[in-house]
């Protein structure tokens, strides 16, 4: 499909400057791009790009004030990487209005199932006793979607995803393949004789509306009550969730972490990835987790920042990082004033000596 410039600036509410008939029918990096093809420039190192970039459009912030001659036409909006993003989104949901509807075969559907209106459910899909599939939601081939599961409207499960019984999943989810949601947690109590004897889990996951979980995250089901993400997170791929773990309001969580059971985060917390937080802690709204760090402790001021393992003040620890790559010239210098100081002693005794001679 093409675009000119001024329909991408009206999408967008960006303002053109340069040729507003340009057309473009790809998206490229502004570094790699060819005739046709639309860009962006949010970050200042790729600026160099701009003015050799053989790409027809390019979207730049409106503070962007180019210091030599531009060939490509120009969309100015207030951000350039939220624009960006949010062409793309509109692209989506273009893209989206064709797919898939209706039932595959050969797939399962409990008869006490109930579907809303424009379902998809793909090939050798499972859908369980009293299942509850709200309008528009697309369940892809191979899922499994276990009794008493409740999908709301929007919502796009992934090939191979599987949701066990009782789990209830919001509007507008996106759940990527290989995911479990509902997964009995870790709970087993040690026994006299050296056995651990398993506590049954008999709660369930609560996924409100407009999260993202990537592929192969596991999310446990709690052991009485709720594990509950709350609405806006995303989480990235391989993230272990603990159970009765609670995720505040559009918390972000990268590649390869885990939270372990009945630890609550706030709103807006940002964990790196290889990041591990134990049980029972609670983070303050806005808390901000480095990558591969250990977090011990529970944060109870908003907007810290943590890092290392087990994790502390990222400014401090900064400063102690500093300290520690001076160690080796901090020790030859220890060691110079140890000679000087066994220097003086000497001539001291030995001034002491001839005094007394």
């Amino acid at each position: 499909m093409q675009f000119t410039a001024i329909q991408i600036a009206t999408l967008i509410q960006g303002k053109v400057e340069g040729n507003p008939d340009a057309i473009v029918s790809n998206l490229a990096k502004i570094e790699e791009a060819k005739e046709g093809d639309l860009c962006f420039l949010a970050n200042p190192k790729y600026e160099d790009h701009l003015y050799n970039t053989k790409a027809s459009v390019v979207i730049v912030s409106t503070s962007f004030e180019p210091k030599q001659a531009v060939k490509p036409t120009l969309i100015k909006v207030a951000d350039a990487y939220s624009g960006f993003a949010l062409l793309l989104e509109k692209y989506n949901e273009f893209v989206s209005q064709s797919t898939k509807k209706g039932i595959e075969e050969p797939s399962y559907i409990s008869k006490s199932a109930c579907l809303g209106q424009n379902v998809y459910i793909g090939a050798f899909a499972y859908i369980g006793d009293n299942a509850q599939i709200a309008d528009n939601v697309q369940i892809y081939p191979g899922c499994y979607i276990g009794d008493n599961v409740t999908v709301k409207a929007g919502s796009t499960i992934h090939p191979g995803v599987r949701i066990y019984k009782g789990c209830s999943i919001g509007s507008k989810v996106v759940i990527h393949s290989g995911c479990v949601i509902g997964s009995d947690g870790f709970g087993f109590a040690p026994q006299k004789d050296g056995t651990y004897k398993k506590i049954p889990q008999i709660g369930n996951v609560v996924i409100e509306d407009e999260v993202e979980i990537g592929a192969n995250t596991t999310i446990d089901r709690a052991t009485m009550g709720s594990t509950v993400i709350k609405k806006g997170v995303k989480l990235d791929n391989l993230i272990q969730i603990a159970h009765n773990v609670e995720l505040g309001e559009n918390t972000v969580i990268a590649a390869q972490a885990g939270i372990s059971g009945s630890t609550k985060l706030g709103k807006n917390c940002i964990v790196g990835g290889q990041a591990g937080i134990v049980g029972h802690l609670h983070l303050a709204d806005g808390t901000r987790i480095n990558a591969q760090s250990g977090l011990s402790k529970s944060v109870a001021t908003p907007n810290t920042a943590l890092t290392g393992s087990p994790a502390y003040d990222y400014k401090s620890s900064l400063k102690s990082q500093a300290i520690f790559r001076n160690l080796p010239e901090i020790n030859q210098r220890l060691q110079k004033l140890e000679e000087m100081m066994q220097e003086f002693i000497e001539a001291t005794n030995n001034k002491k000596h001839s005094d007394l001679a």
